[in-house]
């Protein structure tokens, strides 16, 4: 039993669970992860998420699977980075349970998320928030934007009435070109 206890302590926080994880090459673009972490990455629902999560504490389990998923294969961020970030900012933060859940969205962990798994956050906002209220409450220079748009706000972009009237980023990465790149640097390392 101390042993256990001692592996999800002083290892598990810190530590891949699979080894052939050891040897990823994580990015360690600062910018990029301060951009997540303030919830100005261009992605409605991982913003929402972020910024939900800095300004209460707490954000429900398909925004936690989405922002992590953002993290760890849009920006190839190591997941250490956002289970620290989630530890210091979440209210009902458990070791055990972030670390366990970061490492299964990540790939490293004990029956891990398939490499592969990517979650899409323009389809996962369309999804679970197709009217974009969520969006609309934690990202508030969006609230104009229809609902055809909420998730992908670069289309009115396109109109210069939005770029000019609304201070929202864009897109941080280009989600083609980095689930691509994802799944090459993950398919290197698969067991």
């Amino acid at each position: 039993m101390l042993t256990i206890c001692y592996f999800f302590i002083l290892i598990y926080p810190k530590k891949n669970f699979r080894e052939n994880f050891d040897k990823f090459q994580w990015n360690s673009d600062t910018e990029l992860l301060r951009a997540w972490q303030r919830g100005m990455t261009g992605y409605p629902i991982v913003d929402a998420g972020m910024r939900q999560l800095r300004s209460i504490g707490w954000m429900h389990n398909r925004v936690r699977m989405i922002a992590a998923s953002f993290l760890t294969k849009n920006l190839l961020i190591s997941w250490q980075e956002g289970a620290k970030w989630f530890w210091d900012n979440l209210v009902d933060a458990d070791l055990a349970n972030n670390s366990a859940s970061w490492q299964w969205v990540a790939g490293s962990g004990a029956d891990a998320a398939p490499y592969f798994r990517i979650f899409n956050p323009v389809i996962q906002g369309e999804k679970f928030d197709p009217k974009g209220e969520y969006v609309r409450r934690w990202v508030p220079e969006l609230k104009s934007l229809q609902n055809n748009v909420i998730h992908q706000p670069w289309k009115s972009f396109l109109s210069n009435k939005f770029n000019n009237s609304i201070n929202y980023p864009q897109p941080i990465v280009k989600l083609d070109s980095s689930r691509a790149r994802a799944l090459a640097v993950y398919k290197q390392i698969k067991p």
